[in-house]
């Protein structure tokens, strides 16, 4: 089976091409600021990213024939776990998502390019808007916000599988904690492959993260809502983009931070650890979904590749079970295996409605 992976970043679009799998091509096309500014909207970008994707498979020469083309799932409306193949449904709502963000383009572009070859289907798998969370989990102190899920749903389950692999076992019998530490946090609790609750790690709740607030204060929130300070569109961005280790250290390079502790910088060891804290607290919350009864926690993400980091992490929740690192992300692969899973029938395909 010939697999296209499409993964539009906000910097980048990443393919790749599988033969099974086996990848025969991992590309990471870069755009420029420039480039990207031409576009009002992030969804006026689907043309744009389309016909980069066709122009470097052609410098490639790799010949536009797939048996399917999966995309980045997108933050449309909550979905269960699985793959989907994409239909204009999808589509239209990834245009009207409350959520604009390029992850979106994915499904769009996936679907686009899959019309035009003979026998070739469209699918994404694991969108960050996974909701399979019980309904105990999704009340908040006010009807007005109930909790909602974003989380990294691909990654976790992703290394979920290759956890219960490595060690002979289904991951459908397991109870496991697995925290995806990148630019944003998310820790989930996945009871018998069901990820039952997991946090907002997009919006604001849980740890902060190198890029992103994660929970506060609420009514310090609303004071500087009406404080006339900062524009709707700016105090987003103090959640999600110039907040979390960028806002204290002026940097989400979490290496370089490091380096800075190493050197002595005080102020940068205690934000590090502040961030290991919260997420300490955020993996033992659930272990109380789990009714204490966890298999292992895994730790993943790019941040996983800092034994500073990890080593500390450890210290702290290893009552729980036994810890494991699995550092870095391959969501290339994971959309790759999801989308072989399906042709050769092994994995139920969804149908989105």
């Amino acid at each position: 089976m010939k697999i296209l992976v499409i993964n539009p970043g906000s910097t980048s679009t990443k393919i790749a091409v599988y033969d099974d799998e086996q990848p025969i091509l991992l590309r990471n096309i870069r755009h420029t600021v420039e480039e990207l500014s031409q576009f009002e909207h992030i969804m006026d970008q689907h043309t744009f990213r389309r016909d980069i994707v066709v122009d470097e498979l052609d410098r490639l020469g790799v010949t536009f024939n797939f048996d399917a083309i999966i995309g980045r799932g997108g933050l449309a409306k909550p979905v269960g776990g699985g793959v989907y193949e994409v239909n204009e449904q999808m589509c239209d709502d990834m245009y009207h998502a409350k959520r604009q963000h390029v992850c979106n383009l994915g499904c769009i572009i996936a679907y686009e390019l899959a019309r035009n070859v003979s026998g070739c289907r469209a699918f994404i798998a694991d969108p960050a808007v996974v909701d399979e969370m019980e309904d105990v989990a999704r009340i908040s102190g006010s009807p007005l916000m109930p909790r909602v899920p974003v989380w990294h749903a691909l990654n976790q389950r992703a290394i979920a599988r290759r956890y219960a692999h490595e060690n002979g076992k289904q991951y459908e019998d397991l109870n496991l904690i697995i925290c995806h530490m990148g630019g944003g946090i998310s820790i989930a609790a996945h009871r018998h492959g069901r990820a039952i609750d997991t946090n907002n790690g997009l919006d604001g709740e849980g740890p902060f993260s190198p890029e992103r607030a994660g929970s506060l204060p609420a009514a310090d929130l609303i004071h500087l809502c009406y404080s006339g300070r900062y524009t709707e569109a700016e105090l987003l961005k103090r959640i999600a983009g110039q907040a979390g280790l960028m806002a204290h250290l002026g940097t989400t390079d979490v290496k370089e931070i490091i380096g800075r502790i190493e050197a002595g910088d005080k102020k940068a060891q205690l934000l590090i650890e502040a961030m290991i804290y919260q997420t300490a607290k955020c993996i033992a919350a659930e272990g109380a979904v789990l009714c204490g009864k966890v298999d292992a926690v895994l730790i993943t993400g790019g941040m996983a590749h800092a034994d500073y980091i990890t080593t500390r992490l450890r210290q702290r929740v290893s009552f729980l079970a036994p810890v494991h690192i699995y550092p870095g992300e391959d969501e290339m692969q994971a959309l790759a295996l999801n989308a072989l899973a399906v042709l050769r029938g092994r994995r139920e395909l969804k149908r989105y409605e």
